[in-house]
């Protein structure tokens, strides 16, 4: 009775990490999108019967006009390392790890490289895209994740896993082709944001297995958030701070902007939280029941179109990823199956030996 108890309430505590992940998430996305124009129906246009109004573009932050990608990323990142390093250097919440700044040279300041073009894209997306499509667009990581992991040796070559991810692609690509409001800055911005993320991913998988250097939430940001921050500070120069500052109109709610960064470092803690207390697989298939809601919930609050063949790609692609990580599960309980009978082996080997030596 008390295993049952005991096994009762660790998935109790799955799911309690899963609501919070997926509430703060969609809570993020939600936050930063944008409203963009509707198209309206102008049957008496000769040329072009659907037209767009010009009712001006309603963007994040409480619609106050505030379209700037890069420097609200940014603001996130040195929210978060603020946070960070008061937890850190002040409060004593977790040590620091040590590591050599060759080392975080080499091996820490790609991946924020990397998670600041995936941030900075993945925002600007929202600028051109639905929420509903982008979601659907985010069926390709799996396969993204996986080529990355072939490539960089985390990952074996497989003909059922590369057919399975192949299946994924055309369920994107049809949703692709029935998508309305098809903008392709937008589109080529979601897929390299997305590119961009299973590359980050799989670099700190590396730096964790391979190098050993193992962090919890707060590690993870006191580390990366700065580096990701530098990234961003050189675009943000180049490319939106004269605009900003040339922007006569633009009203900026502080009060929202600090809200804005609260939910994106408690999204942080978060994603870190749930990955170490149950595990990527978990996480994958959290992800997709999150995408399935966030396309309802954009369609009721933006009033996003979707059409017969977005539902149709995104199911494809859906199944295709259920299967996969149906197969993960499968192969990880070999895995542990295998690792019990080795250890149960080796256990009976040396009791064996003990006995003969008596």
């Amino acid at each position: 009775m008390a295993r049952q108890l005991t096994a009762w309430q660790q998935g109790m505590k799955a799911y309690f990490y899963v609501t919070i992940w997926m509430t703060i998430s969609m809570g993020v996305i939600l936050f930063n999108k944008v409203r963009t124009p509707r198209a309206t129906h102008r049957p008496d246009h000769r040329h072009s019967p659907l037209r767009t109004s010009r009712r001006r573009p309603q963007y994040i932050l409480a619609y106050s006009g505030f379209k700037y990608p890069i420097a609200l990323t940014l603001w996130h990142m040195v929210f978060c390392t603020s946070v960070a390093t008061i937890m850190v250097r002040v409060v004593g919440t977790t040590k620091r790890l040590k590591m050599p700044k060759k080392e975080y040279v080499n091996r820490v300041v790609p991946i924020g490289a990397l998670y600041a073009a995936s941030l900075w894209l993945s925002n600007s997306a929202y600028l051109h895209l639905s929420v509903s499509f982008i979601q659907m667009t985010k069926a390709l990581m799996p396969g993204l994740v996986y080529v990355c992991g072939v490539a960089f040796g985390m990952e074996k070559l497989t003909r059922v896993t590369s057919f399975n991810m192949f299946i994924i692609a055309v369920g994107v690509a049809i949703a692709a082709y029935g998508e309305i409001n098809f903008v392709y800055v937008g589109v080529v911005e979601q897929l390299s944001a997305l590119v961009f993320e299973a590359l980050r991913l799989m670099l700190v998988q590396v730096l964790i297995t391979r190098q050993g250097y193992a962090m919890n939430p707060i590690q993870s940001l006191y580390y990366v958030s700065p580096a990701c921050a530098a990234c961003l500070a050189l675009p943000f120069a180049a490319v939106e701070l004269p605009e900003i500052l040339a922007d006569v109109h633009l009203e900026i709610d502080y009060g929202m902007l600090l809200l804005n960064a609260l939910t994106a470092f408690a999204l942080n803690l978060a994603v870190f939280l749930l990955i170490g207390k149950t595990s990527a697989l978990t996480m994958n298939i959290a992800g997709v029941i999150k995408d399935w809601m966030l396309i309802f919930a954009s369609q009721h609050m933006f009033g996003n179109e979707v059409t017969f063949l977005n539902y149709l790609g995104y199911v494809v692609a859906f199944l295709a990823v259920g299967m996969y990580n149906y197969n993960k599960l499968k192969a990880a309980k070999r895995k542990e199956a295998a690792a019990k009978a080795e250890a149960a082996a080796k256990g009976g080997s040396i009791s064996a030996a003990e006995n003969g030596s008596k």
